[in-house]
């Protein structure tokens, strides 16, 4: 063989070996391979070497991770052809895709590791299955331990809530009543079969049969709880049950309905459906104190529970919904919604017929026993107990009323009081309520008799107040005859217009404010004005043309002019009728105090009257210029609590009733002052320097208390359908007022009547039986009190010369006289366009003319209130009159509701 002869090279086996020892061109660029690689003696020393190329797993991994192909190192065969092992001469191929090592699998492929773009986002179906049965089966886990963790109450020993002891202002008891639980378990056979269905029908016509739970009604409650609302509702009868016996928890949270939840699958479970149904009804509220349907039957029907036939059974259900609403007397003064006598007869025969539709429905009740029960079910009054009788029942109401009005500063709930346990000092004067109702009994039994006069004598009514000035205590409150016979707090809220006596506010914004300059546009105008002076002069004349504060003539929306009247027709001061605001006072002239109203502007006149306490809600629309002499109802508590103000000099104090409460645990409210300043001592003062001048020389002069400073204000309203006075002394402040109005709750159209001839007077006003009450009360109240100077008044303001207006045409008149026989001179003229109501008086006394014709402003006491509550309290004299000729066309409701 030649020595020039290569010899070729061995094979070295196929595969990745043989790529790795493969001897590729040097121009390849590839490195040499290491020694020995080819087994020649000449790769020993680098001589004649070729390149080895790249074989290792790293660039394996690359090649694979961008999807290519590995092109494996080939080696020469014979022939100079490329070969050799992992080539085409070789035993194996040197292509192929690279594998990646095996990962560890993940137990939760999420994202998904084999699929790529939005698909690796995409959980699988074994994902969701695997995941939904594993919910599931957590909540039947957390659901059975629930139930195996909770145990069947006992029932709660709801019986053992204690009173609420009500104090005097002395700290003598004055009633020990509201809180206990009036209950009287019934066995089930005792329950009327009626009264089962009618429950059954209306809350849960499944009760014989459900498991005690309603699913559809809990997600329900959840779903509101998420929105922020209760979780109330979604209730079945096992539920109520062992909510109200079982569990003293009542606060409306998840937690507790998950507990009531459990509990009430355990008894629905467990304990039979009569001994649910049973305790149910032995435990529920059916309103008036009441627990249980044994006492409810007792204070609706005052009969046995036995004895309650269908109509009446599917009554008493009503009120499982909210005795607050559906009980036909009423909610008295504790709900501001506006839950009248009216109202909730309307509910509850709405449900009560519901009610008997759903049993007859459902097979419970036949169609012809069905058709006896079309109307409520006589029902009696609800305050049988006795204790409460006299003036305690609206004094404990009147208190009642204000701690749950303002139970964000008390800490006192309706719930909280109904459990008891409390006790309330109230601020009333037991001597001081005596002497009131002594008062009024007095002049009510010389002078009302409606067996001899029942045309003009029946359903008399009266109503008082007295508050402390320096403070606002409730002194003394005179409601009406009986609270357990005449339940609406006439001292809280009637719906009477107040006539004349709303004209101090008049005079107090033309010294606060003072008038607009007629010069100016109305928006400069409302800002320079002129304080007003009590020697002020205006127009006493009769058939007044009012005129808006620029001169121009006031008219209506028709477009008619508004002429205001005086008493008996007659005009003041002639021939130039000017006359001083302070002796427009002392005769209650009407147009002087209507334009007067006019050049303040009645925007300021309401808003003096809300600075001096009375509720907005009481007060009439200030877009008449009868705003000024008195078509507004506030109540007495809240005229006595505004003249307490022009009292105390300015100083304002919300009336209020409770000083403080206390409870086992030691105090849990204290009154304190709310005292700011309404008016300037000026302004105050010189208010009360000018109805002086009433009680001493002008239609007030029966209040006068020899030796002792008396300020007041006589009134008497359109039709003579109240009369009023209101008057005070440095220490006291008391209103009085007088109506006749048929509020029997039976009786479904009430309204208030004429007094045309009541207390065989022709005609009744403030200063007769009014001032002579309020004369009688306050001697007797006063006299161990020391005689108090009111201060002396500093001038203020400027001389206004108001020129009186040209002669008007007609309009309607009515008088009132101030002597105690007065002659009644009603007289009737073409109507005025508009509505005029309040006292006129000439020189000879007093009379009420005009009117807003609803009587009031009829808009339900949206920010009624009490007895100084910041919250609203319902009125239950929605009155239906038709008001007179002399109407605004604004409603045809005299009075309405008040706050």
């Amino acid at each position: 063989m030649s020595e020039h002869r290569r010899k070729p090279p061995q094979p070295q086996g196929g595969g990745r070996a043989a790529a790795r020892r493969g001897q590729p061109d040097a121009s390849s660029g590839r490195r040499a391979a290491p020694r020995g690689a080819t087994g020649s003696p000449a790769d020993s020393y680098g001589s004649g070497g070729e390149e080895h190329s790249y074989g290792g797993r790293a660039e394996a991994r690359r090649a694979a991770q961008k999807g290519g192909r590995r092109r494996a190192p080939e080696t020469t065969g014979p022939g100079g052809r490329r070969g050799g092992p992992g080539g085409p001469a070789g035993p194996g191929r040197g292509r192929g895709r690279a594998t990646p090592p095996p990962g560890k699998k993940r137990f939760i492929d999420y994202p998904r590791s084999d699929k790529f773009g939005w698909q690796r986002w995409m959980p699988s179906w074994k994902l969701v299955t695997g995941l939904f049965i594993g919910f599931m089966g957590s909540l039947v886990a957390v659901a059975g331990i629930g139930y195996a963790m909770v145990d069947i109450p006992i029932v709660a020993k709801t019986a053992k809530a204690q009173n609420n002891v009500y104090y005097w202002s002395d700290g003598s008891v004055m009633v020990a009543t509201g809180g206990e639980i009036n209950r009287q378990i019934i066995n089930y056979a005792d329950i009327p079969k009626e009264m089962r269905y009618a429950v059954i029908s209306q809350e849960n016509k499944t009760f014989e049969t459900d498991s005690g739970i309603d699913p559809k009604g809990i997600a329900r409650a959840v779903f509101n709880m998420a929105k922020g609302g209760q979780t109330q509702g979604g209730s079945t009868i096992t539920q109520q049950y062992v909510k109200n016996a079982m569990l003293d928890d009542q606060s409306q949270t998840l937690s507790r309905k998950f507990k009531e939840i459990f509990v009430s699958i355990k008894v629905g479970a467990e304990v039979p459906k009569t001994q649910i149904m049973a305790g149910y009804l032995n435990s529920a509220y059916f309103g008036r104190g009441a627990y249980g349907l044994e006492a409810a039957s007792r204070a609706y029907f005052n009969k046995d529970a036995d004895q309650l036939n269908p109509g009446e059974c599917a009554f008493l259900s009503a009120m499982l919904k909210g005795a607050t609403y559906y009980d036909p007397a009423g909610a008295t003064s504790l709900d501001p919604t506006g839950a009248t006598p009216e109202a909730n007869k309307k509910r509850a025969l709405s449900q009560m017929q519901d009610t008997l539709d759903k049993m007859v429905e459902y097979g419970h009740l036949s169609p012809t026993e069905r058709a006896k029960y079309r109307t409520l079910p006589k029902w009696q009054n609800p305050r049988s107990n006795s204790r409460l009788g006299g003036q305690i029942g609206y004094l404990v109401d009147l208190a009642k009323s204000y701690l749950i009005n303002n139970s964000e500063k008390t800490k006192v709930t309706e719930e909280k009081l109904q459990k008891g346990g409390y006790r309330i000092y109230t601020t009333f004067d037991k001597t001081k309520v005596k002497e009131l109702e002594s008062a009024v009994k007095k002049v009510q039994k010389g002078n009302i008799k409606p067996k001899q006069r029942p045309e003009t004598d029946t359903h008399v009514q009266f109503g008082g107040a007295s508050v402390d000035p320096a403070t606002g205590a409730i002194k003394a409150i005179y409601g009406g005859e009986d609270a357990t016979k005449h339940f609406t707090n006439n001292a809280d809220s009637t719906g009477a217009q107040v006539g004349s006596t709303f004209k101090p506010f008049v005079l107090a914004a033309a010294m606060k404010w003072g008038v607009k300059n007629p010069d100016l546009g109305d928006d400069q105008a409302q800002d320079e004005r002129t304080q007003v002076s009590p020697k002020s002069l205006y127009s006493g004349k009769n058939k007044l043309k009012i005129k808006n504060y620029d001169g121009s003539v006031w008219t209506d929306k028709d477009g008619k002019e508004w002429l205001q009247t005086n008493d008996g027709n007659e005009s003041v001061n002639p021939p130039t009728y000017k006359i001083d605001l302070r002796e427009a006072m002392r005769l209650s002239v009407n147009s002087a105090y209507v334009q007067l109203g006019m050049d303040v502007g009645l925007d300021k006149v309401k808003e003096t009257a809300l600075d001096a306490g009375v509720l907005k809600g009481s007060l009439a629309s200030a877009n008449y210029p009868s705003f000024s002499i008195g078509t507004s109802d506030p109540s007495a508590i809240r005229m006595a609590g505004a003249y307490a103000t022009f009292a105390a000099s300015g100083e304002q104090n919300p009336p209020y009733s409770v000083s403080k409460v206390e409870d086992k645990d030691g105090q849990v409210y204290k009154h304190r002052a709310e005292t700011h300043e309404a008016f300037t001592s000026a302004v105050a003062d010189n208010v009360t320097d000018v109805l002086k001048t009433v009680v001493d020389k002008g239609t007030g002069t029966s209040a006068q208390l020899p030796g002792r400073p008396v300020a007041g204000k006589t009134g008497t309203t359109d039709g003579n359908k109240s009369a009023w006075f209101v008057g005070y002394t440095p220490q006291l402040s008391t209103a009085i007022s007088m109506f006749r109005l048929d509020d029997n709750a039976n009786n479904k159209k009430r309204t208030f009547l004429e007094m045309y001839g009541t207390g065989g007077q022709e005609k009744i006003h403030g200063a007769s039986f009014p001032a002579e009450i309020w004369h009688d009360y306050m001697a007797q109240a006063l006299k161990n009190a020391p005689v108090k100077p009111f201060p002396t008044p500093v001038p203020i303001g400027k001389v206004i010369n108001a020129e009186p207006s040209p002669t008007p045409t007609p309009s309607v008149t009515e008088t009132e006289e101030t002597s105690p026989t007065p002659t009644p001179t009603p007289t009737q003229s073409s109507p005025s366009p508009t509505p005029s109501a309040s006292d006129t008086c000439g020189f000879f006394g007093c009379n009420n003319n005009g009117g807003n014709g609803n009587g009031g402003n009829g808009n339900g006491g949206a920010d009624g209130g009490t007895d100084g509550g910041t919250t609203p309290t319902p009125t239950i004299t929605e009155s239906t009159g038709t008001g007179n000729t002399r109407g605004n066309g604004n409603g045809g409701f005299f009075g309405g509701q008040t706050g």
